[in-house]
Order: C-alpha cells, then structure tokens, then sequence
C-alpha cells in the first residue's frame, strides 16, 4: 500500500476511534476481539464439491452451477487456492473439509475406509500454517445414496454401510484434533427425505436414530472431536419430507450433547436463525454456523454483507455467545472466481461482526429501560456510524489489502495461476 493510502487509512481511523469513544466504545477493543474470531472456511468452494475421488462420486447429490475456469483438481491446487484465499483476509481461521477430499493412490477408496491416513498432508499443511482442521462425512454423490436415503435407508446393508463411513469420519476427525491441537468440529448433514408426502414418516426417523446412536457409540474426548447434527427444511427430492429436520436433530443432540447446527440457508425465508441462537443455547451447550446466503430455495450463494449476515453477528455479540458457537461458511458459486468467492465470504463475515462489536450499548439499555422509542431510533442511527474505517485499519494492520484492493491480487493469481489449469 502506498504511504499515501496509509496516512488516509489511519488518519480516518483516528477520527472514527474518537466518534465511537464518544458513545462508549473502544474501537482498539473491537478489533482485538475480531482478530480472535476464527472462522471455518469450507474447501468445497475450490473444486465445486467434486472431491478427489477419481470419478467415483454417483449417485443422488449436491451441484455447484457455472463452470468458471480454475477449478482446484487436486489436493496441492487447493491448498494453494486456500492460502491465497487466507493472505487476503486478516485473522487465522480454519478448513472445513469433506471426507471425499481425501488424498490416496486408490481412486476406488470406499468411503467406509477411509481412515487418518488418507489425511496426513492436509493434516500437515494445517499444522504448518497454524490452522485448525473442521470435518464432514459426504453421505451424498454416491450409489448407496442413489435412492436419497442413507443413514434411514430401509436395506440394513446399505444403512451399515454409512453408519460405517460416520465411524471412519471420527475417527479422522479425532487424528485433526489431536494432532493440531485444537477440537475438531465433526459434522453429519444426510441428504435422507422424499420428494413426495410420506405414508409413514416415524419408521426412517426411528432408523436415522439408531443408525446415529451405533455411529456415536465410541465416546470421544471432547477436546479432539465435537460432533454436529444438521437440519434441513427441505432439498431436491425432499420438498415434502427430511427426515433429519430440525426439531429432529434439537431433540437428538439435547439428548445426547451434541452440537446443533444452524445452517443460515437451511430454514424458510422468514425464519430468522439469528433468533434460534439464544433458543438453542439455552439447552445445548455449543452451536455450529454454517453460513451461506438463500436466494429464493438456493441456500448457497456466496455470503454477502446482508441484513441477515449483520442481525447473525449481532446476536453473537449480544448474547456474548462468541465462545460457545462455532462460525464456519457453507456455499459453492462456480460462476464466479472461486478465490474470490472464498474471500468476499471471509471479509463479508468479519465485517457483520465488527459491525457488531462496535455496536454502542445505548439501545440495549433503552430496552432495558421500557424505552422502545430511543431503542429504535439509536438502532437506526448506529446503521451510520463510520464502522468502514474502522475496518480499512483492521485490514491495514493484519497486512492485508484495504478495501477492494484485494480484487487486483485475485485477478493477478488468476492470470498467473488459474487460467493455466486445463
């Protein structure tokens, strides 16, 4: 960055820090905080949710639309692509990984087998940069998943077969935690429903429950592995019946102290998961954020700085529940530069929450005081504080560049990089 853009950037931070000083808030603070808050980044943004699997994946699963150029193929291309990603975005975070990104000389590794292993280099690039490792079971793109049921699949085999592979992803997720050092946040999203209206919808919730009870059966210590259940309102070929919906799986993990996953696209529209937040802490004693952006019933748009991104930061903060949730990112846009879809989902996110940690404590207090009026008045006036420069300095300090600067060294890592792979 230029001395010019410098002296700006923190000349415009001094004048910010004093306005927020004025209304009770310490903006040296607030950024203090971020720079803590880690967030999970998910790799199958990278690649599309294609997996390293050699052309193994069938059967009934997820799609990414658009077919822009770059796409990681391999293990090395996305590590890459990820540490692009992270030289842009302040902080140290996390990666959040499938089971089928697993590198092995066999392209025919079932996913019952899979073990630590098929892991050790992302296992030792993770160690190398200092990140913490996150895990998923890929129940999906698959022929045992080819009748849209897994876990709640009638056929005993078939239901064996991915109670397996949930025994095998812990198993992996345990070797994360330990080797790095950090828990492991193990999640299990099953595509499992109907396309049409059941005639019984107890007997695959009945299955879907042992089948989890058999593949959580191995205590394991909660400093190596945390396991997450999540919900979904409804998918292709489930609009009228999931089977692990919501109030499923908050039962399951209240019962059995589990981790409850809140996926922010995977609710009606006018549900608002920021208001589930509280909700559910109340009897669980952790949350996973999977955080994506729905567009009508898509829920995987890249993760912009919303309403519903800011109203979700907002309830972290309040509630001061940043130590007890788990914030990771949850889409795959192949229409647009699969970096910079990484990093405007990254900074889109911190941004929410530093507009949440520099939120003065006027409003709540007029809350607490019966004054609604004041309340939303100063909500409103808060919407314009100068929270922007205050940003530009976070990014400034952490190295990275300010602004949209960032878009220049994607389009010079495109040019360089991407452009080259077939």
């Amino acid at each position: 960055m230029a001395k010019t853009s410098t002296a700006r950037v923190e000349k415009a931070y001094k004048l910010a820090h004093e306005q927020f000083a004025e209304l009770g808030v310490n903006t040296d603070a607030a950024l203090k905080a971020l720079g803590k808050i880690s967030i999970s980044l998910h790799c199958w943004q990278g690649d599309d949710l294609a997996g390293f699997s050699g052309g193994r994946l069938a059967g009934s699963g997820l799609a990414a639309t658009g077919n822009y150029p770059g796409r990681a193929r391999n293990g090395d291309e996305m590590r890459a692509d990820i540490d692009k990603a992270f030289s842009l975005v302040g902080g140290r975070h996390r990666v959040n990984l499938h089971s089928i990104y697993a590198e092995t000389d066999d392209p025919f590794l079932e996913r019952d087998e899979i073990a630590p292993k098929h892991f050790s280099r992302w296992i030792d690039w993770a160690r190398k940069n200092k990140l913490g490792l996150d895990f998923n079971g890929t129940f999906f793109a698959h022929p045992n998943a080819s009748s849209g049921m897994t876990l709640s699949h009638s056929d005993k085999g078939i239901r064996q077969f991915w109670v397996d592979h949930a025994i095998a992803c812990r198993e992996v997720a345990a070797a994360m935690g330990k080797a790095l050092g950090s828990p492991c946040v193990h999640n299990v999203w099953i595509p499992d429903g109907m396309k049409d209206v059941p005639a019984d919808r107890l007997a695959p919730r009945e299955r879907l429950k042992d089948s989890l009870d058999r593949a959580f059966a191995r205590k394991i210590d909660r400093r190596l592995v945390v396991d997450a259940l999540e919900g979904k309102l409804f998918g292709i070929g489930s609009e009228s019946y999931v089977v692990g919906s919501h109030e499923f799986y908050l039962g399951y993990a209240v019962t059995n102290n589990k981790l409850m996953t809140i996926d922010t696209g995977h609710y009606h529209p006018t549900e608002s998961p920021a208001d589930k937040i509280s909700a559910v802490l109340l009897f669980v004693e952790e949350i996973l954020l999977h955080v994506s952006r729905g567009i009508r019933w898509d829920s995987d748009h890249v993760v912009v700085l919303d309403d519903e991104l800011k109203a979700l930061a907002a309830e972290l903060v309040r509630g001061e529940f940043l130590n007890c949730v788990h914030i990771g990112l949850d889409y795959f846009d192949a229409s647009i530069n699969r970096v910079a879809a990484w990093t405007i989902g990254l900074r889109s996110m911190q941004k929410a929450l530093l507009t949440a940690l520099l939120e003065p404590a006027r409003a709540r207090s007029a809350e607490s005081d019966g004054d609604f009026t004041s309340r939303l008045a100063l909500q409103e006036e808060n919407k314009t504080l100068p929270w922007s420069a205050v940003w530009d300095y976070f990014c400034q300090t952490n190295d990275v560049p300010v602004a949209q600067g960032w878009l220049a060294e994607v389009k010079r890592y495109e040019k360089d990089v991407l452009a080259k792979r077939d």
